[in-house]
């Protein structure tokens, strides 16, 4: 158990935003997945800058890798212009 008040304070913020970060990452990888099974296009394309938005914010914060956001970002718009 930590001795000092500001690494008890220090365990409880990691706490929280551990949990957050997690929720984020979880819900970005949502959304990537209903994005890759989208069939329509005009369906994709709406949904297309929201999943580069939230994996912006992720890379951002370093939630994720930057070059893992712009991998991801690449790929799913190359997907969705692929869309008939």
């Amino acid at each position: 158990m930590a001795n000092h008040k500001s690494s008890i304070k220090r365990i409880r913020a990691n706490a929280t935003k551990r949990l957050r970060n997690r929720y984020q990452a979880k819900t970005t990888r949502n959304v990537i997945k209903k994005l890759r099974n989208t069939t329509v296009k005009a369906e994709a394309v709406e949904l297309l800058p929201t999943v580069i938005s939230m994996l912006d914010r992720l890379a951002k914060k370093n939630v994720i890798h930057k070059n893992k956001a712009s991998n991801n970002k690449s790929k799913l718009t190359k997907f969705v212009n692929a869309l008939a």
